[in-house]
């Protein structure tokens, strides 16, 4: 089986290459032991020397823990604001396509003078220290600017998805008393107007003083319009501690209300740039790109990676499939160096072909995975478009971690689907059920044993929740949730949620191994598989199976691909009870496939939050499908 190596490049002038060879580390795990044996040498040395934040009082001390590892304090006494850090130059910072394929290039200079002009309009209307901003707008170059600018006043930006519905719109801003909203009246999504303003109006809770609308149809709000804001001018930052709160971020569970993890000034943004510095090459002048949304963790990421490094952030509006063709194009049309999609995405574009043309790739180098698992067959076709030439950086964390627990360094071979080391900061291990390390090729659940600047500083006014969520499986042990193996090589794997896994018979099976061998099928386009129970086996696996163009469901297909199942993983172990054809699978906006909601919707329960869900007529098709 293929397998990336690093080139003499790689090894030589890479971000980690080079900081590796400065410190005098000889092995990469040497070098990643260092970030959290000793974190406070590591944040601080990348602080100072590739960082270099505009601090307005010095730190006294990098890390405190008198409070315990759950509560860690980073960078104590400094005042800081993360959003005061950009240059005042002609270099671009956000490149921008629509799916219409209008472009813009906004500078430095240009997102700077409109992030003054936002942070000056809220101060003069009202906005104190730590009020909540939620931002409710497509992935337009306004967004940036808007967040940095709230950010720049003191406000806690709340990034809210755009695609949400109104009573997502309505948990979220009545959770966090959001008092200013910044909005888009519409976006566009493949060729379509989508009026976000209505949801936005039916959602809007008591709280919220005033709404700030980015007018796009022509059609006056109502609302104060962003155009006036931008021109207001001033030059307003307040002088935050380092450990004031920056952004709530909502995630969705499997039952009650979202979670709003919460990070800070000195958190998130550094952790986010760390892992974008050694895991995927960026520096001064680089482009990095993902195919998200801002609601979505990866959306700040990207943003606060891209400009603390210097470099610029490439992002489209709308469907990366409209047409066919479009991602590849927007990666040479912006010379995108990194580009990050979630696997699931991978999929779909290799089902419908949309491979690259010659040429498309030639500046790019590194693709990025995260969301869920990468499939072996969605791995080689990304490595065989690269002609084993651009390395695909697995990566995998969350929003609680403000970026990777594990990831890919290019300094060492990259083995398909595998995590090749753990991430900046994260001391990773895999746990069985007593709380002691699996054996390698043994599943068990993820698990962290450091601390990292971008730690959640917990769920937003409910600490107690946090504390259930992560600290409370093993003593002072991070407890991720994922169910993961690593191999007799020390290569990570990740194997779908710890919820997800299932057990058949005593034996777990993580979901992805199942998907793994039906994806590979030519007639597959992807598949989602859950466990449901079962009087004698505890669970068996039942798998929703979505057809590539030109295959129709058969009786004989299922049969084929149950006996696949079989052959692969061994008729006790996996085999397949069921599969069900299906047009589509639910998912959220980046792709990432929503495996709790096909399970509740099989088993007739409730399925919990949807408020991130992208396709609603997803859950008819299960229902249809069962």
């Amino acid at each position: 089986m293929e397998v990336w190596r690093p080139e003499r490049n790689h090894l030589e002038n890479s971000n980690v290459a080079k900081y590796m060879s400065i410190h005098g580390f000889k092995t990469l795990e040497e070098f990643i032991a260092y970030t959290y044996e000793k974190p406070d040498e590591f944040w601080a040395s990348f602080d100072r020397e590739i960082l270099r934040l505009r601090w307005y009082e010095e730190y006294g001390k990098v890390l405190d823990l008198s409070r315990g590892v759950q509560w860690p304090r980073w960078f104590v006494g400094g005042r800081i604001n993360i959003a005061d850090q950009l240059d005042d130059s002609a270099d671009p910072l956000v490149k921008w396509e629509g799916e219409d394929g209008t472009t813009a290039i906004w500078s430095y200079s240009e997102v700077l003078y409109k992030a003054r002009a936002v942070a000056s309009w809220l101060k003069r209307n009202g906005l104190e220290k730590g009020d909540r901003v939620a931002v409710f707008m497509p992935m337009v170059p306004e967004i940036v600017p808007v967040m940095l600018g709230a950010i720049r006043a003191g406000g806690i930006i709340v990034p809210l998805f755009s695609g949400f519905g109104k009573e997502a719109i309505r948990v979220r801003l009545e959770d966090s008393e959001a008092k200013f909203v910044f909005a888009s009246d519409v976006s566009y999504r493949r060729g379509k107007e989508i009026d976000m303003l209505s949801e936005l109006k039916a959602g809007l809770t008591q709280s919220v003083r005033h709404v700030v609308v980015h007018e796009r149809a022509g059609r006056p709000s109502g609302y104060v319009p962003l155009s006036d804001v931008f021109r207001t001018g001033g030059d307003y930052v307040e002088r935050a501690s380092s450990e004031d709160p920056v952004m709530i971020i909502y995630t969705s569970g499997t039952t009650g209300k979202p979670k709003g993890t919460v990070h800070t000034h000195d958190g998130f943004p550094i952790k986010a740039a760390a892992d974008v510095y050694f895991h995927f090459d960026i520096g001064r002048g680089d482009t990095l790109s993902w195919v998200t949304d801002m609601g979505w963790m990866m959306g700040p990421w990207m943003v606060f990676a891209a400009y603390l490094l210097r470099g610029s952030m490439a992002f489209f509006e709308g469907a990366p499939d409209y047409p066919k063709d479009r991602l590849w194009r927007f990666v040479e049309r912006f010379r995108v160096k990194s580009l990050g999609l979630a696997a699931t995405l991978t999929r779909y574009l290799r089902s419908i072909g949309a491979s690259a043309e010659p040429g498309q790739l030639d500046r790019l180098e590194a693709f990025g995975n995260t969301g869920e698992p990468i499939d072996v067959e969605s791995w080689l076709w990304l490595y065989k478009m690269g002609r084993g030439r651009i390395p695909i950086i697995n990566y995998s964390g969350g929003t609680e971690i403000s970026g990777g627990i594990l990831g890919c360094y290019v300094v060492k071979p990259i083995k398909p689907s595998s995590f090749n080391g753990a991430s900046i900061g994260t001391k990773a291990a895999v746990f069985a059920e007593d709380g002691r390390p699996a054996p390698p090729g043994v599943e068990g659940e993820l698990v962290v044993l450091s601390v990292w600047p971008g730690m959640t500083r917990g769920f937003w006014r409910d600490p107690q929740r946090y504390l259930d969520t992560y600290w409370s499986k093993w003593p002072g042990v991070w407890a991720h949730g994922d169910a993961a193996m690593v191999d007799q090589d020390g290569y990570f794997y990740i194997l779908g949620r710890a919820d997800d896994t299932i057990k058949v018979a005593g034996k777990r099976l993580g979901p992805a191994e199942i998907e793994t061998v039906l994806n590979a099928h030519p007639a597959v386009a992807e598949s989602a598989c859950i466990g449901v129970p079962h009087e004698v086996k505890g669970e068996v696996p039942i798998c929703f199976v979505v057809l590539k163009p030109g295959y129709e469901p058969s009786e004989a297909l299922r049969r084929e691909l149950i006996k696949l199942t079989e052959e692969a993983l061994g008729k006790a172990f996996g085999a397949v009870e069921d599969i069900k054809f299906v047009k589509m699978l639910p998912k959220t906006r980046n792709a990432k496939i929503m495996r709790r909601v096909i399970r509740a919707v099989y088993l007739g329960r409730n399925p919990g939050d949807l408020s991130a869900l992208e396709n609603p007529d997803a859950i008819e098709e299960i229902k249809r499908a069962v």
